[in-house]
């Protein structure tokens, strides 16, 4: 088995790290990408990233969220520990769940330019109403235009169960 060259990992300098900076302001230009050595065959890489938090921007008040994100990759991967680090920049950042899942779908397609791209946002309720948004994308003329279609019009149709009330 065959590892990585290090030319092929020339634009990561956040891996290994031993004194890791925490932006306290969303910052995107954090994000790091590295070559995929299999571009030749469609798969998905999917992260559960359990512990998002941003800031209502109307109170202030702190949001919780699950956000997974899933993409089939080009040409590049995105570096997990420069998208924790991202994350984390949202920590601190006012603007509403809608905008928070599009905003991380287009910076990674900026970065990635993948095949296809989906983010779901899966919400702590606060006043007793949760929110899931949800987005995705695909790369034109990359086959995958009627997948996100597809996935757009059918995702989260059937609603979650209520185990509490009988």
């Amino acid at each position: 088995m065959q590892g990585r060259k290090t030319d092929e990992l020339a634009g990561i300098s956040l891996l290994g790290r031993q004194n890791t900076k925490y932006a306290m302001a969303y910052e995107p230009q954090v994000l790091e990408a590295f070559a995929n050595k299999h571009p030749d065959n469609d798969y998905f890489v999917k992260f559960n990233c359990p512990e998002f938090t941003s800031l209502c921007p109307m109170t202030g008040q702190p949001d919780f969220a699950t956000i997974y994100i899933s993409y089939v990759p080009d040409k590049k991967l995105v570096e997990s520990n420069s998208l924790k680090l991202y994350l984390f920049s949202f920590r601190n950042h006012g603007d509403f769940h809608e905008d928070c899942v599009n905003i991380i779908m287009k910076d990674l397609f900026k970065l990635l330019e993948p095949k296809y791209i989906e983010v779901l946002g899966k919400f702590t309720p606060r006043g007793g109403i949760s929110i899931d948004p949800y987005c995705n994308y695909a790369k034109k003329g990359a086959g995958w235009e009627e997948t996100a279609k597809q996935r757009l019009h059918s995702h989260d149709m059937q609603p979650e169960s209520v185990n509490y009330r009988k």
